[in-house]
């Protein structure tokens, strides 16, 4: 297995880390919780222990206070003490003769406190003793004696140390088990995703008709599958027009300069008259119109595709500005012998150079596919937030196949080109939409009683 292949930002480890992190805070607190419960039940020990020593001696301590019975205390005392090196007594009284254990200074001043169980420290001894101090009234003679019994806490403190030991031990061991353990479970859980990468990685142009198959696959990569096969579609089809568009537009620009060739060679043959020269040179000058008319509409939908916006938008009158656009076309529609009636008015904020380059192209559609004599309408209403300019020329119908695409670059019904003259280069229908999209809109085509139909919706 290669670095590469287990780099610090692979999923598999950052799957690792993160279950260790969860096994570590299982450990902590299952630990401590534990570490808790055994030192409280430690604790607990020296006391009862205490309690139980106590207890023995208890009724012989408070039923005589004779020095024959004091004496036969002391040697039980001394013989439980040998016997158990962890335990000791003192008895503290006004009178020595009553007193055990040679307390000193502070054991005095330890026994002179509150009774009950407390912690003492011994300058003999690292580790506290537990200490039980209980009193004694006075008996037969006896004064009142002040009586402690303490164990050594050592035995338990190490129990207590090793158990510490103990349990981080395990934690350690067991964090490391499930860092290995979960990194292995972690890529054997991502193959899955392994395979689909490098099922991704055979798709590349001109292959991109492949897709990522979904059998197989869990649910959450089959989700991730499914909206990759979804833009890898979209991808294909981007990439598909844009070998449609690197053919239509070689072809576009093919066609003038070889116009331009062919007459600048002949032109070049042999020695021509002025007349001569001057009709070259005013053919190729419309060649050369012909280019940059091209060229500047393809900068044009170039920015378009890059998201650009209309900006400079004012409230204006549709109407006005379709009579604006005839009153350009005039001669155009005197040539073609065509009328263009328009109906209806609607008030949208537009950035009039635009909307008039639009309506030129929409217009110039319509006349090419009009005979004459004939009529155009143009339509002019609001569809609620909207309002609409439809452009109707009658002409031959055009099938559905075919209208969804007409608002694509160089995309023309006939697929002969029959209609590629100087006029028309197959981009206009393509900048009607790229303006209807810079206002916010949208556009449509329709073919329907004996009339197609070309227009823009556009935000009230």
């Amino acid at each position: 297995m290669s670095w590469k292949t287990v780099r610090t930002n692979s999923i598999a480890l950052r799957l690792s880390a993160l279950f260790t992190l969860v096994a570590l805070a299982v450990f902590l607190l299952i630990g401590g919780a534990l570490y808790k419960q055994v030192d409280r039940s430690l604790d607990l020990l020296p006391a009862a222990e205490l309690d139980a020593r106590y207890s023995v001696l208890e009724s012989a301590l408070t039923r005589f206070g004779t020095p024959e019975h004091w004496v036969k205390i002391t040697n039980k005392l001394n013989l439980l003490g040998e016997e158990d090196r962890r335990i000791r007594f003192w008895v503290v009284s006004g009178d020595r003769g009553y007193e055990y254990g040679t307390p000193d200074t502070d054991i005095r001043h330890f026994a002179a406190g509150p009774l009950g169980m407390r912690d003492l420290r011994l300058a003999d001894s690292p580790y506290p003793y537990k200490v039980l101090v209980s009193e004694l009234p006075a008996l037969q003679g006896r004064p009142p004696l002040r009586f402690l019994i303490g164990i050594n806490t050592e035995t338990f403190w190490h129990t207590q140390h090793t158990l510490l030991i103990a349990l981080i031990s395990l934690a350690v061991i067991g964090v490391l088990l499930a860092s290995a353990l979960s990194y292995w479970v972690a890529r054997i859980g991502l193959r899955p995703l392994l395979a689909l990468s490098q099922e991704a990685q055979e798709l590349a142009p001109p292959r991109l008709s492949g897709r990522l198959r979904l059998s197989a696959l869990p649910p959450e990569l089959e989700q991730f599958a499914r909206a990759f096969n979804a833009a890898l579609e979209k991808v294909d089809q981007a990439y598909s027009r844009l070998e449609a568009f690197n053919a239509d537009v070689a072809h576009e620009l093919r066609s003038p300069l070889t116009n331009l060739i062919g007459q600048t060679q002949v032109a070049l043959t042999r020695g021509r008259s002025a007349e001569h020269y001057f009709e070259v040179l005013q053919s190729n000058l419309e060649e050369l119109e012909r280019l940059r008319s091209i060229i500047n509409d393809m900068l044009f939908l170039a920015s378009a595709d890059q998201g650009s916006k209309a900006t400079a938008l004012t409230s204006s009158s549709l109407a006005e500005e379709v009579a604006t656009t005839l009153d350009y076309l005039d001669y155009i529609l005197e040539d073609a012998q065509v009328r263009v009636e328009v109906r209806g008015d609607a008030q949208a904020r537009i950035e009039k150079a635009q909307l008039r380059r639009a309506l030129i192209n929409l217009l110039n559609n319509a006349v090419q596919h009009t005979a004459p004599q004939q009529v155009i309408q143009v339509h002019i209403h609001s569809e609620g937030a909207q309002v609409c300019i439809a452009i109707s020329n009658p002409g031959p119908a055009i099938g559905d196949e075919h209208l969804p695409k007409l608002f694509e670059r160089f995309y023309r019904v006939d697929a002969a080109r029959s209609n590629s003259g100087s006029g028309n280069h197959g981009l206009g229908l393509a900048i009607v939409k790229a303006i209807a999209l810079m206002h916010g809109g949208s556009v449509f085509a329709r073919s329907q009683a004996g009339a197609n139909t070309f227009g823009m919706l556009l935000p009230a």
